[in-house]
Order: structure tokens, then C-alpha cells, then sequence
């Protein structure tokens, strides 16, 4: 049990901190996991980013994925072949239902993002974080496309999942931090004395809060280096 999202994150965080993960960026799945990814983030001292991704509903049917939309530069998209298969999609069809939905992606993006750009995870360590995975499929899927984008590795960190789904996702990603893995798993909310759901206002604060202890950090170490070369010299002379 954790007492919130922000206690969850921390001791994530421990537990990557032990860790010898080169070039981290943290990269959270909204709006949950931003809580968690901000506590992570902050403990490596890396950068944080949001995995966005949107569903691709089956026809008639939206609740069943036929594939799902990434968000980056440009979209990646992910097939559910199966469920492809099972509605005999062609291509034209399939290009159809996901256009319908990249419009609710690029609103999402304007919403959190703005015109920055999505943080490359070329050569560096992809953490991706939420605050649990009940079926796992959106973090699958955000894996997934992340393995296009030739990250270092791919390190899912999220608190807790049911084993079944722990061990899917630990056959996805390079490397698999989970604090607990029930064998009974009624529901996410279950392991959390406080869940709120999150506005995307509160999403927006969290990830502004990020950046500026991120610049902030990042002043002190220039400054910090300023004065030891300026020592150098002053030493040298």
C-alpha cells in the first residue's frame, strides 16, 4: 500500500538509483504516472517527457484496440494484429480508423506539450513510468514504440501490477522495476490510501514544477564548475 503517487515514485526511485543507468530520461504516461515519473526524475537528476498514446478502437466496437497511436515525430503506429485479423481490416480501413483518432492526439499534445518537442531517447535509457499496470497493454504499446526510436534500453518502472502482467511487460522491456506483484489484483485504487484523479491543469503544474528544479539544478552545476575552473586559474597564476 502506498500512501499516494508521489510516495510511490520515491521509492521507485530508490530502487533505480542503485542502478547504473546511463543517459536516463524519464518518459511518464498521463495522466497517473506524471506524479511518479516527477519523483524519479528528480532523484536521476534526468529529464521528464510524456508517452502519449491513443487507442484505435475496433469498429463498432471502441473499447477493443485494433492499434494504438504514439505520439513523436513523426506518430508511431502499433497494430493489435489479432484483432485486425478478427475484423478482416484492409489497409484502407485500418488508415481510416486511425485518422479519425489523430486529431484527439494532437489535442492531447498542444494540451501537455505545446510546440516543444518530444525529448529523443536516441542512445540514452528510456525509463517508462506509471503509477501501475492492471492489463498493461498501453504501456506494451508505448514500449513498443519506443524500441523504433533506438534508445540504449527500455526500463519500465511503475509500483505495482498483478504477476501475469509483470512478467508480460518483463518480456517487453530491456529491464523491469516493480515494487509489488500481487497474485490477486482487485484493482489499481486498491493499493493506494490516497488516488485522486488528475486534471490536466495538475499534469501541466507538475511537469513546469520538473523543468524549472530541472533548470535550476542545471544553473548550479554551471555555476559550480564556473568557480572550480576560476579557482584553477587563480591557483595557477
Amino acid at each position: 500500500m502506498f500512501r499516494d503517487r508521489q510516495e510511490a515514485g520515491q521509492k521507485l526511485a530508490a530502487e533505480l538509483a542503485t542502478l547504473d543507468l546511463r543517459d536516463p530520461v524519464v518518459l511518464a504516461l498521463p495522466r497517473g504516472g506524471v506524479p511518479v515519473a516527477a519523483e524519479v526524475a528528480k532523484v536521476l537528476k534526468a529529464p521528464l517527457d510524456l508517452v502519449l498514446v491513443r487507442k484505435v478502437g475496433a469498429p463498432g466496437n471502441a473499447e477493443l484496440a485494433v492499434a494504438a497511436i504514439v505520439d513523436g515525430d513523426p506518430p508511431d503506429v502499433v497494430l493489435n494484429r489479432e484483432i485486425v485479423e478478427a475484423y478482416a481490416l484492409d489497409d484502407d480501413e485500418l488508415r481510416f480508423l486511425i485518422a479519425k483518432e489523430r486529431p484527439e492526439l494532437e489535442r492531447r499534445r498542444t494540451a501537455y506539450r505545446g510546440k516543444r518537442a518530444s525529448l529523443s531517447v536516441a542512445g540514452k535509457t528510456a525509463i517508462v513510468v506509471d503509477d501501475g499496470a492492471a492489463t498493461g497493454t498501453t504501456m506494451k504499446v508505448a514500449i513498443r514504440a519506443l524500441k523504433r526510436r533506438s534508445p540504449r534500453q527500455i526500463v519500465v518502472a511503475i509500483p505495482v501490477a498483478p504477476a501475469d502482467t509483470a512478467a508480460e511487460l518483463a518480456q517487453e522491456a530491456d529491464l523491469l522495476i516493480c515494487l509489488s506483484q500481487p497474485a490477486r489484483f482487485p484493482a489499481l485504487s486498491y493499493y493506494y490510501v490516497n488516488f485522486p484523479q488528475l486534471s490536466d491543469s495538475e499534469v501541466l503544474d507538475i511537469m513546469a514544477l520538473a523543468a524549472q528544479a530541472r533548470r535550476n539544478a542545471n544553473d548550479r552545476r554551471r555555476s559550480a564548475a564556473h568557480a572550480a575552473n576560476k579557482s584553477r586559474h587563480e591557483a595557477g597564476t
